[in-house]
């Protein structure tokens, strides 16, 4: 049904990349998702009146949760397609992060609401009657679920979305709560235990737990988040493309909102070349990121000196060994200026976030290193973070 409306309703359909098509197929699944829970959260509602059962009538309130999200999801997809204005001169992409933190705090809400309940009606049980009309509804209700998982899963993957994965990850939750409602309510006819709250507690918790890891999911983008290993990958791979581009580092990658990057990065190109030639270089990069990754590229130019063959040898030294200190250092923009008397070499230290060796410790190790090698070298050393995990 949604490949149906998405061809008749969302203009080149196939165009997953772009904005208005990826903000068309969140408004269009998150409609889709307000008819189906609101119209599982009517049946259930009076299956669970009528039963007396608390477990469905937590699963009736569990749907109308999930139409209030389905809301929130269209809201947000709505408003993240807002152009960039004074105030926001980054556009409104985070938006749809922010939509997906909302609905994770109503899933919240719900579960501790639908625990509540669970422990009153424990404490106070009335028998259930659930009948077979209830088995085949509850039944259909999971089919419906596993459908909406699977449309959320299909095309959040296609436009790269974490709401909409939120939203398919909580369809396959309620494929297991509900699964779980129906056990409580077969074997229930035959036992005076209360089994009935006992399936309302254990919904709750998969409620409350699936509103936790969605929180968390949602929140890390808004958070800010290092670029995948894949992904600098091909950046590298781009940009090395371009000569004589030697190297690049320092690498940072600011997400707006999905499609609306900003890669900044330093590239390290020959000291002796021309600089028009070079700064022509450059323009042609970050022209060929912007077209091939749709973003927005700066790169700032690191001259090195390619020719001097003692540098090159310390270099790599430091290169080969530097990890023997720690594993996962590493070292760039590496300068070597000669004096009479001894030679500074000039670089930065990149440190692992689980290295917990302070950095004053760190220099003289590294230094020591140095020395035993090339005793007329003094290093001056400075240290950074990783901005790649």
């Amino acid at each position: 049904m949604i490949y149906l409306l998405s061809r008749l309703f969302i203009k080149d359909w196939k165009n997953y990349s772009d904005k208005r098509v990826r903000h068309s197929y969140g408004i269009l699944t998150g409609i889709a998702g307000i008819g189906f829970n609101i119209l599982l959260f009517f049946v259930k509602i009076m299956i669970g009146i009528f039963s007396k059962s608390v477990a469905i009538t937590a699963d009736a309130f569990n749907n109308l949760s999930d139409a209030a999200s389905s809301f929130v999801q269209v809201l947000g997809f709505k408003l993240s397609l807002k152009k960039a204005d004074k105030e926001h001169p980054f556009g409104h992409g985070r938006i749809e992060y922010i939509s997906g933190l909302i609905i994770s705090f109503l899933i919240l809400l719900m579960g501790f609401k639908l625990l509540e309940s669970s422990v009153i009606s424990f404490f106070k049980p009335a028998k259930n009657d659930f009948s077979i009309l209830s088995f085949f509804i509850l039944m259909s209700s999971i089919f419906v679920k596993f459908y909406m998982y699977f449309y959320n899963h299909r095309i959040a993957k296609k436009i790269d979305s974490l709401t909409l994965e939120a939203a398919a990850k909580d369809s396959l939750s309620d494929c297991l709560s509900t699964a779980i409602v129906i056990i409580s309510g077969i074997f229930g006819r035959f036992t005076d235990f209360p089994l009935d709250p006992i399936a309302g507690f254990i919904v709750s918790f998969f409620i409350i737990y699936e509103g936790f890891k969605s929180a968390k999911e949602t929140a890390q983008p808004l958070l800010g988040t290092p670029p995948t290993k894949e992904f600098v990958k091909q950046i590298e791979e781009e940009v090395l493309k371009h000569k004589p581009i030697y190297s690049m580092h320092d690498l940072i990658v600011h997400n707006y909102g999905p499609g609306r990057l900003i890669i900044s990065l330093h590239a390290e190109v020959p000291g002796d070349v021309n600089i028009f030639e070079l700064h022509d270089v450059i323009d042609n990069t970050e022209n060929d990121l912007n077209k091939k990754f749709n973003c927005q590229a700066v790169i700032h130019m690191d001259p090195i000196d390619t020719h001097n063959k003692r540098l090159k040898e310390i270099k790599n030294f430091l290169l080969l060994n530097i990890s023997k200190i720690y594993q996962g250092l590493n070292i760039h923009d590496v300068r070597l200026v000669p004096g009479k008397t001894h030679s500074n070499l000039i670089f930065e230290v990149v440190k692992p976030f689980n290295c917990e060796i302070p950095n004053k410790i760190l220099n003289e190790k590294i230094k020591d290193l140095l020395k035993k090698q090339y005793s007329d070298v003094n290093c001056v050393i400075s240290f950074e973070s990783p901005f790649v995990q």
